[in-house]
């Protein structure tokens, strides 16, 4: 079995800075592939296209971890998982809702995560929004 404890904030901030870097690259190649596909840049429903596209993608990329492991390449590397607040595996709805609440804090100028440090628990909002939070892996 595998023990488990809660991860501090700045570990959990440390990963998050990891997971910038794959995103940044996982969404190049993912823009490479629209831009081959989509060529008129100058139409009007371009660029909404192209952000809901990379929204999509980023959504994916990280309900398939979350939901296959719990855990995204940094989040290993920092020995990091994703569960629900009992402890499970996350469903797929789980995982989307926690992208989403995820998206919408950041956009709001990182209230999501800035919520960590008045959260009684230390949860991001987008945990305490949809039932999960991220625990420490000790081996």
């Amino acid at each position: 079995m595998v023990k488990t404890s809660a991860p501090g904030l700045g570990r959990r901030l440390l990963s998050m800075l990891y997971e910038l870097l794959i995103l940044v690259a996982v969404l190049f190649i993912a823009s490479f592939a629209f831009h081959l596909v989509f060529r008129d840049t100058g139409s009007i429903f371009f660029r909404p296209a192209f952000q809901l596209y990379l929204l999509l993608v980023a959504g994916i990329y990280f309900t398939w971890f979350w939901t296959h492991g719990g855990q995204t390449l940094p989040m290993q590397t920092w020995k990091l998982r994703v569960v629900t607040a009992a402890g499970e595996r996350l469903y797929l709805k789980q995982a989307l809702a926690r992208y989403l609440f995820a998206v919408i804090g950041i956009f709001f100028f990182g209230s999501g995560i800035i919520w960590a440090l008045f959260d009684r628990d230390g949860l991001f909002l987008h945990d305490r929004l949809a039932g999960t939070r991220i625990v420490r892996i000790e081996e």
